[in-house]
């Protein structure tokens, strides 16, 4: 039966698309988020549904959108520079194979964060992006939140969410980061949104949604969910109008959530403290080391899953006993081949200093930017554009959250990340082309401007 839905609903978003091609944009941005192929089995899996969506959302935008005024800004530019930087590490790769095999997703999804701004052109439209983004990962969060619920808490890649597969926004602690870093988008949805009525229904699943995103570190036990939910709420702390009633909501919920988690989330919890008492963790300081010391030789780094030929050493201690009389042990670890888990190291190992730049610069850029919007929109904003300034803070706090989360997570090319970047380009140039219908020709500034001059020359 869910086979059937997913084959049913594809093929309608699909079908859809051929009368309004926009809708190939918002399909394709589904399908890479749920990959609904392999949820399902037989017709989804034996054809490219992914690549089909791709190749029709750039036809239908090249044989039906109207292009005036389309340019290309510069985080789109700094994408194009990634793109092509990627693909000279992927061509003299230290593992040609396994580098060529990130590759064939990796350009899609920078691709597509430089093609999604040019589609962009309405509020509507960055409207229907950031809902269909949002829907898509709640396809994955609301089951799991379920699951948490029901089970008191599922466990370290143990919790299954759609499917079976612990690779893309399945794993544990990539739906984790993820998942907080949405929850800014649906308060967004919900206070400013315009495709649904806004009556009870609408909130009560916004925050239904919402809460089931608050549950995924907890039925992950992903420890890099649990730092994401803190940097979310003191982020939060600027937007809040009631301060001092967050601040006590917060503690209470903290307390609250700290007496009904389970014994095991909260064990997994306390190793943040000390890495060395949980090889997990003690596996990630190794691999960070390792890969300072290989860019320092590799300076333009070796390619994707350049990891691969890691070899680490390390030693675990674990305590047995009472906390008066616990002896202490110590144990050395040998491994190979272990990823990076963090998205920093990520793009330092694989693509160098060159290839870390260009991303550090394309993410905090977006920052900026989105501080830009957020205080020129703040203060009495032109009629019809109170919505921009509240977007613009809650793709900044989506951003930050993903930034903080990508220190423990290797997601440096996750695709829904570059599909927050590619709206924040979308916002960004909507209201340049704005601005720009709005503005007098060059010659009607000038004689305003030679106007003030004599004004100003003339005696009084």
């Amino acid at each position: 039966m869910l086979n059937l839905f997913f084959v049913a609903f594809v093929m309608a978003f699909l079908g859809a698309g051929v009368r309004k091609p926009f809708l190939f944009v918002l399909a394709y941005s589904y399908i890479d988020i749920v990959a609904p192929q392999k949820v399902s089995w037989g017709f989804l899996q034996s054809i490219p549904i992914s690549l089909i969506a791709f190749v029709c959302a750039f036809g239908g935008w090249m044989l039906t959108e109207d292009k005036r005024g389309t340019r290309f800004a510069l985080r789109q530019f700094l994408l194009l520079a990634l793109l092509v930087y990627c693909g000279l590490t992927t061509r003299t790769a230290d593992f040609p194979i396994e580098a060529a095999n990130k590759w064939t997703w990796v350009w899609k999804a920078l691709v597509f964060a430089m093609f999604l701004p040019l589609t962009l052109r309405t509020r509507l439209r960055i409207e229907a992006m950031a809902l269909v983004m949002t829907l898509s990962v709640g396809v994955i969060v609301i089951g799991g939140g379920i699951k948490t619920i029901a089970s008191g808490g599922g466990g370290y890649g143990e919790l299954k969410l759609l499917v079976n597969d612990n690779t893309g926004l399945y794993e544990g602690s990539i739906i984790s980061a993820v998942a907080i870093a949405l929850v800014p988008l649906i308060f967004w949805l919900i206070g400013h949104g315009t495709i649904f009525p806004k009556d009870w229904r609408v909130k009560l699943f916004g925050w239904a949604l919402a809460f089931s995103c608050l549950l995924m570190p907890v039925g992950t036990q992903a420890r890099t969910g649990l730092i994401c939910v803190a940097v979310l709420a003191i982020l939060l702390l600027r937007s809040v109008k009631n301060r001092f009633a967050y601040i006590a909501l917060m503690g209470v919920g903290s307390l609250l959530a700290l007496t009904m988690a389970p014994k095991s989330f909260t064990d997994r919890m306390g190793t943040i403290e000390n890495h060395q008492g949980d090889q997990s963790a003690s596996t990630r300081i190794a691999v960070w080391k390792w890969t300072i010391e290989y860019a320092k030789s590799h300076p333009f780094g070796g390619g994707f899953d350049a990891f691969r030929q890691n070899h680490l050493t390390y030693e675990t201690t674990t305590a047995e006993g009472t906390a008066n009389n616990a002896a202490i042990e110590g144990k050395a670890i040998e491994e190979h081949a272990r990823a990076y888990h963090s998205s920093y190291f990520e793009m330092l190992g694989e693509q160098g200093y060159p290839g870390l730049a260009l991303w550090l610069l394309l993410h905090f850029l977006g920052i900026w930017q989105m501080e830009v919007i957020r205080r020129r929109y703040r203060k009495d904003p032109p009629e019809n554009f109170g919505w921009v300034s509240p977007l613009a803070n809650a793709l900044q706090q989506s951003q930050i959250v993903y930034l903080v989360g990508s220190l423990f997570v290797g997601i440096a090319f996750q695709p829904f990340c570059y599909m927050l970047v590619g709206l924040q380009c979308g916002l960004w140039s909507y209201l340049r082309r704005v601005q720009e219908a709005h503005r007098p020709p060059f010659f009607v500034r000038r004689q305003r401007r030679s106007a003030a001059l004599q004004a100003a020359a003339e005696p009084a």
